[in-house]
This record gives C-alpha cells, sequence and structure tokens, in this order.
C-alpha cells in the first residue's frame, strides 16, 4: 500500500493508503512523485464544483514534479532515475489537436487529474510516457512541480495567445498569485515594462523587488485609473486578466488601441458586462486560454534552468494539503504553494 491524499466529499481530504499504482504496460512509465503544486483548480475540487463529474473517493493534484521508476516495453526516450514533470490532464494523444501539439485542445480528453480523474498526490502514478516531460539538470523538484500549470499555463497566455514582445508593456493583475509572479518574471526578462495589481502594501514590495516597475494596490486605489495615469492615458500593450468579474471592464480600459487581453480565471465571478461599442472602436482582441501545452511545459522547464525560478511561498507534508489549500483561499499567499511527499 501506498499514501494517497483522497477528497471523499466537500472539503473532506483524508491521508489514506491506497494500492499502489501498477507496473507500466507497453508506452508507459511509472513516477514516483516528490513534490505537488497547489492551484485554484485544487480549490475548486476542494469546495466541490457542481459541474465536475467525477466519482469520490478521488485522488487531488493536479500539478507535479517526480522520478521515473520503471518504464515499460517500447518506451525509449525515458529510463529509471530521469526526473519529470507528468502532464495535467489525460489526452487521447490521436485526435488533430494532439497530433499538431495543442494538448490543451484535445478533443476526447478524458479529465483534469485530481479533479475529474485521480490526481497526483499520491507516492506512485503510472502514466502514458508520452505525457512526461523530463527536467533539465539544475532545476529542483519543487521548482519542477511549478510547471505544470503555473509556469506552463503563464508561457502558453503570453507568448502563444497573448503574443508578447520585448519591450512591450503589460499588466498583470494579482502580482503575488502564483501564476502572477511568474508572469512578472516572464515579461521582465525580456524588457517589458511591467504593470502589477496586489492586494496590499507587502505584497506590493515584494512584487518590486521580483522586478515590477510600477505596482497598485488596488484596494486603496482604482487600478484602471493609475495605469490610465502612467501610462498618460495611452494603455498597456498586454493584460494579463485571470481574476474575473471584479476586474474585467477595468482591464478592458487599460488597453491601449488595438491592445491584447489574456484571461485564463474568474475566481472574483464567472459572469461580467462589456461595451461592444469600445469592443470594436479600439479594436481590442481578447483570448481565452485555459491550461498549457506540453510544449509550452518544456518551454517553462527551460526557463526554469536559464534562471527564472518560481516564487515559492510555503511547502506542506502531505497530509497538511488541507492547510495548503485553506492558504491559498485565504489569498494571504505570494507565489506558489506546494506539498512535499
Amino acid at each position: 500500500m501506498v499514501q494517497a491524499l483522497q477528497l471523499f466529499g466537500d472539503r473532506d481530504l483524508r491521508l489514506t493508503e491506497i494500492a499502489p499504482a501498477p507496473a507500466p504496460g507497453p508506452g508507459e512509465v511509472r513516477i514516483r512523485i516528490r513534490a505537488v503544486g497547489l492551484n485554484f483548480i485544487d480549490v475548486w475540487g476542494f469546495r466541490g464544483m457542481a459541474f465536475a463529474k467525477r466519482r469520490l473517493p478521488l485522488v487531488v493534484g493536479a500539478e507535479a514534479a517526480g522520478a521515473i521508476e520503471a518504464v515499460g516495453e517500447g518506451v525509449a526516450d525515458l529510463s529509471p532515475g530521469d526526473r519529470v514533470v507528468p502532464y495535467g490532464a489525460m489526452t487521447c494523444g490521436r485526435c488533430r489537436a494532439c497530433r499538431e501539439g495543442r494538448d490543451n485542445l484535445c478533443e476526447d480528453v478524458s479529465g483534469v487529474m485530481g479533479f475529474h480523474l485521480d490526481g497526483f498526490a499520491r507516492e506512485l502514478v503510472t502514466l502514458p510516457a508520452r505525457l512526461v516531460v523530463k527536467v533539465p539538470n539544475g532545476v529542483s523538484d519543487t521548482d519542477a512541480a511549478c510547471a505544470g500549470i503555473a509556469f506552463g499555463t503563464v508561457q502558453h497566455m503570453l507568448f502563444d495567445n497573448a503574443r508578447l514582445e520585448p519591450g512591450e508593456s503589460v499588466l498583470v493583475h494579482a502580482g503575488g498569485s502564483g501564476i502572477g509572479t511568474a508572469a512578472i518574471r516572464m515579461a521582465k526578462a525580456i524588457g517589458c515594462t511591467v504593470y502589477t495589481t496586489v492586494g496590499d502594501d507587502e505584497k506590493g514590495r515584494r512584487a518590486a523587488e521580483l522586478g515590477a516597475d510600477h505596482v497598485i494596490n488596488y484596494r486603496t486605489e482604482r487600478f484602471e485609473g493609475e495605469v490610465r495615469r502612467l501610462t498618460k492615458r495611452k494603455g498597456v500593450d498586454v493584460v494579463f486578466e485571470h481574476v474575473g468579474a471584479d476586474t474585467w471592464n477595468g482591464s478592458l480600459l487599460c488597453l491601449k488601441r488595438g491592445g491584447r487581453l489574456v484571461t485564463c480565471g474568474s475566481t472574483s465571478g464567472v459572469s461580467a458586462t462589456m461595451n461592444l461599442m469600445q469592443l470594436f472602436q479600439q479594436q481590442y482582441r481578447i483570448t481565452g486560454s485555459f491550461g498549457c501545452s506540453l510544449a509550452n511545459i518544456r518551454q517553462a522547464l527551460d526557463k526554469m534552468a536559464a534562471g527564472i525560478r518560481p516564487v515559492v511561498d510555503t511547502v506542506y507534508p502531505l497530509a497538511d494539503f488541507a492547510q495548503g489549500l485553506e492558504r491559498l483561499e485565504s489569498r494571504k499567499v505570494f507565489g506558489k504553494i506546494l506539498v512535499g511527499l
């Protein structure tokens, strides 16, 4: 038997013992998990989302890193001992999107690990080798555990979807969050001017230390007014949006004419109204972004190896996974929360 963290009902997480993952079959690998990254998808699952089709109990955890323990027949590019990041969704590998490397647009995906299907908060997991990415030398297990969702999502948002270019300006919402801190660092690494919003002055200080050029405390200032003032009413090239209803229309006001908004979240609410005349007159480009591709995870790991490291808030033991979720839910976090196995 091996240890696992299972969800039995809304906010009912238990450390249990389950049967070990099976020996890998043809084209599969068995991974010993070393670290798990926490994300808001874990919070949503913890709360119990009505639209999630799943059977309980469910092993939680959508983002992780580990090491190959065994490989199945036909696996040539992975060996026992290789450190890896597993992909966070069970894609089909056959549809056009999968064949073209657009994994997060799989037409026959079985579900997200830790949300619809058993996830990574367990000692061992067996997966198709095609859904595993090697970790470069010099990247720690805890950093690598931030690649599958946090860093991969930011890579996909900023560079695949927003097409952020060196020297442009970008507004990063919630600069103290896991993806917010990653976005600040990735944007600064290519010479962009970064504006960011935070919920308190201490987070603002730390965001500035990461490289943010302009920090706005949204609790004391209207962020859209400050961005327009700081840009002399010109606006920014890109808005990195993941807050949702509370910031949606303000974010649009922050864009310059022809600017791009990319969004991956709706933690403050899933519905918003918008001025359609403003949309077409200002020629905004709005893109929804969900997850990332395997290629984005490789790119994210390469950036970590080059020195763009994740900001880690706290590392909890497996038994305290629920405390990590509660800290994430409280929004007191600065950077990523991780669980070590």
